[in-house]
């Protein structure tokens, strides 16, 4: 029988996934384990969080899930150490470090790089709980939005500075730090892959055109420009 771990969320059909218990084989209901009650619990508060904002109550998540909210708290002992195993989540657990190997490979070419990487990254934010948790972590004040942007900047921007830089023969980042120009060039990149998710899941408006040539297309953009803000080799 398979565990409450393993049922579809709301995202593919009601949001039922987090109930607590589950059924064994002769059609009694059965307890889950502490491991798997946190699982469902969690998975259950991203799409709830997603759905509602993190103004969301505790005690319609707990009802949702069948459960008390002093259970719960049996859990997680707090809201914001719910929120916070939220971000480790999505946003920390999601995180593929292949994608910093993938950046750095310079046995592809830089564009191919770019794109493959992208493409892939966009399978993981391109989602409704990611994006729409991000913009509600936003809103909110909360501090997912700083950390997973430091993150971004130290293992990806500033490596897809350095390897625009030697594949357009500039000076390396040790040799001339990076500018915040060229951050913000990335940073146009960046956003506008995110920005997808944001007209599909937040303005409601379809994607016109297929995402994987839409980023390739933003890629070769970016490659056609950049070399306006490197600094020039001496």
């Amino acid at each position: 029988m398979p565990r409450i771990s393993d049922q579809p969320t709301d995202l593919e059909g009601p949001l039922t996934s987090g109930r607590t218990r589950t059924k064994a084989r002769d059609g009694l209901p059965r307890r889950l384990s502490s491991a798997d009650r946190e699982r469902s619990i969690v998975t259950a508060a991203v799409t709830f969080f997603a759905e509602h904002g993190f103004e969301g109550q505790t005690r319609e998540l707990a009802a949702i899930l069948g459960i008390t909210q002093p259970l719960l708290y049996r859990y997680f002992p707090s809201k914001d150490a719910l929120i916070e195993r939220v971000y480790q989540e999505v946003f920390v657990g999601r995180w593929d470090p292949f994608w910093e190997q993938l950046i750095a490979d310079r046995g592809i070419p830089l564009e191919e790089r770019l794109i493959r990487f992208y493409q892939s990254y966009a399978k993981i934010i391109l989602t409704p709980e990611w994006v729409r948790l991000f913009m509600f972590a936003g809103l909110k004040g909360l501090d997912f939005n700083g950390r997973y942007l430091r993150l971004l900047r130290e293992r990806v921007f500033e490596r897809i500075a350095e390897e625009l830089r030697i594949a357009l023969r500039r000076p390396s980042i040790a040799d001339v730090p990076v500018s915040n120009l060229e951050i913000e060039m990335i940073w146009a990149l960046h956003a506008s892959i995110f920005y997808l998710g944001v007209r599909q899941f937040i303005y409601r408006l379809p994607i016109d055109g297929n995402v994987h040539d839409v980023i390739a297309a933003q890629v070769r953009t970016l490659l056609g420009g950049i070399a306006a803000v490197l600094p020039e080799t001496p």
